[in-house]
């Protein structure tokens, strides 16, 4: 007999049925529904997951034979819309077990939108509110604090652990009486790792009551990608809980925010309104409002709905439900998948011995559970001799093999500076020397300033976990036994000597040999004349990568010295009209490198 568990805040499938299996049908399913996949490795399923084929048929089909008009208007075709805007948005509640009676569903754009809107929403309370934020939250989370008039950064799971019963002690007298917003990730999008389920229920335990307010915001994106989300008990589910449809479904493009109605007062405060929102609005003089009172979406979903997004929808549920079944089994499928990359990975070494891959994974996780541990691989590489390999260099090598990864910060700080040993004065210094967001100034300081993510999902195969282990093993792993430097004894030196020196003038262009016969300066920024110069772009001003534009390989500088210029040869394909080569002077970057010669 299984000794009891504690209840969980949100019901997961019984542990004896939760035993990870591979889906023997997946290579099927994937031949004659996923066409866009032939010949391609995509494991950035956390940023989205593709659509199958029948999807995009059966939506259409239901897009061509009836016609849908706008849902604010009394025609015939607009109240088709109305009828079937309110079937999906039931049928979407059940497909979480979430009873109508107990939960209401806002359609947003995406996950993000609905977290701006509860931040909207509690901006409005009378005295502000108090904002808690696990480490493990999306960027998203974060930024709610910029509406909150105190603000708490709970570090792990044993800060949250520590600062629950905290809440219950005596308020002291001058108590500011703010209610409490608490926001946390179901599952982290950087590494993996599912949080606790039953922090709702314990914040909202009968045993703690003493009149303070306290809300949870549970941003269930990542987890509902691949796991079952079971709100069946309204007494202890999220108050709010935010999901995007396109990472379940891949299409359409199309996000949740479910309300728990008991905890809905805190929504009901917003001053904004917008087309379909109120019954009257007064613009002259005696100037008033009356919102619509019928239900909590109509309150919160400003203008016209997206009606074909909804539409299509409900195909997406049909299809998902026809080709998979189920979540769990989703879950269980990509669980065998994650468990098996994760360990083929964690166990590649060079020809010396030292480990390929740095691997990043919560200490309280474990890829043999999928209730701990979701279906991503968070690592960074490391070359035989211990020094990082730039995930910019991953991701291109990557694409040559079209393999599609997703690597850098990941939109998760908290997971990013914790896992590099990131301080905040490093991640200053970092932008001061240049990093941004999707660049390539990917190791500064000695340490690496992103991760790689392989993220999984229903369609992912066995293939694709050995043609990421064999690419690796391809490009990134030393198979040469070669000594360890500290064991060269001073007699046994090879003659080393540098055969080639290459700069890149143009940062992401091609390279430039310097020639053997000129001795070149190192100064305090490394190589002269190295990454002096960058291309951009002219609407946005941001610095162009090969990463965004392959083509930018094509661009080949070179350095004259005597003539105090720097050329620049286009070797691809130009009209006519444009010429293929021009020139720079040096005297734009004299004070950062090496002078012209007398």
């Amino acid at each position: 007999m299984k000794a009891s568990r504690p209840p969980s805040a949100v019901r997961q499938p019984e542990d004896e049925n939760f035993e990870p299996c591979y889906n023997e049908d997946i290579d099927r399913i994937r031949f004659e529904e996923y066409p866009m996949l032939k010949d391609t490795v995509y494991l950035d399923h956390a940023g989205t997951t593709p659509y199958p084929k029948s999807l995009i048929e059966q939506s259409s089909r239901a897009l061509t034979q009836s016609l849908f008009g706008n849902p604010h208007s009394h025609s015939s075709s607009s109240q088709l819309s109305t009828r079937r805007i309110e079937d999906v948005r039931i049928r979407a509640l059940r497909f979480f077990n979430a009873n109508p009676d107990h939960f209401d569903l806002v359609f947003v754009a995406n996950a993000t939108a609905g977290i701006k809107l509860v931040a909207e929403c509690f901006r409005e309370l009378e005295r502000g509110f108090r904002y808690a934020c696990h480490k493990d939250a999306h960027t998203s989370l974060v930024g709610v604090r910029e509406h909150a008039a105190e603000y708490y950064y709970l570090d792990n799971d044993e800060d949250v652990e520590e600062w629950i019963p905290n809440l219950f002690a005596p308020a002291p007298s001058n108590d500011s009486g703010r209610a409490w917003l608490f926001a946390y990730p179901g599952q982290s999008n950087l590494s993996g790792r599912r949080l606790p389920l039953s922090w709702p229920r314990r914040l909202r335990s009968p045993a703690h009551s003493n009149n303070r307010r306290i809300y949870t915001l549970f941003d269930a994106a990542a987890l509902v990608s691949t796991s079952p989300l079971d709100l069946g008990d309204a007494s202890s589910a999220p108050d709010f809980t935010v999901l995007s449809f396109y990472k379940i479904f891949g299409y359409p493009d199309l996000g949740a925010l479910i309300i728990r109605k008991e905890s809905s007062s805190p929504l009901e405060r917003r001053k904004y309104f917008g087309g379909g929102t109120v019954e009257m609005v007064s613009c002259t003089k005696d100037i008033f409002h009356i919102r619509k009172q019928n239900s909590l979406h109509e309150q919160l979903e400003d203008g016209t709905l997206p009606v074909h997004s909804i539409i299509a929808l409900d195909s997406a549920l049909d299809v998902h439900r026809k080709l998979y079944r189920s979540l769990k089994a989703i879950s269980l499928h990509t669980s065998f998948l994650a468990h098996d990359l994760y360990g083929r990975l964690s166990s590649l070494r060079h020809g010396n011995g030292r480990l390929v891959c740095s691997m990043y994974k919560d200490a309280t996780s474990s890829y043999d559970n999928p209730l701990t541990q979701g279906p991503i691989v968070a690592l960074n590489l490391r070359s035989s001799g211990g020094q990082w390999v730039s995930n910019a260099e991953v991701e291109k090598l990557a694409a040559i093999r079209n393999i599609q990864i997703r690597t850098g910060g990941l939109c998760n700080p908290g997971g990013v500076a914790s896992f590099l040993d990131l301080a905040p004065w490093e991640m200053r210094r970092n932008f001061s020397a240049g990093q941004r967001c999707g660049n390539e100034d990917d190791i500064l300081g000695g340490k690496p300033t992103g991760i790689i993510r392989l993220s999984l999902g229903a369609m992912s195969n066995m293939e694709d976990v050995t043609a990421f282990i064999r690419f690796i093993e391809e490009f990134f792993v030393d198979h040469q036994r070669l000594p360890e430097l500290s064991s060269i004894t001073a007699g046994t030196v090879p003659n080393f000597h540098v055969e080639a020196v290459t700069i890149y003038p143009i940062k992401s262009c091609a390279g430039w040999q310097v020639p053997s016969h000129l001795a070149w300066d190192i100064n305090r920024e490394g190589l002269a004349w190295d990454r002096e110069w960058c291309v951009i772009h002219q609407g946005t001003q941001a610095a162009l990568s090969q990463k965004r534009v392959p083509r930018m390989a094509l661009l080949r500088p070179s350095i004259d010295l005597e003539a105090g210029v720097l050329w620049v040869r286009y070797d691809g394909s130009l009209p006519a009209s444009v010429p293929k080569e021009i020139t720079v002077s040096l005297s734009t970057a004299l004070d950062h490198s090496q002078s012209p010669p007398d």
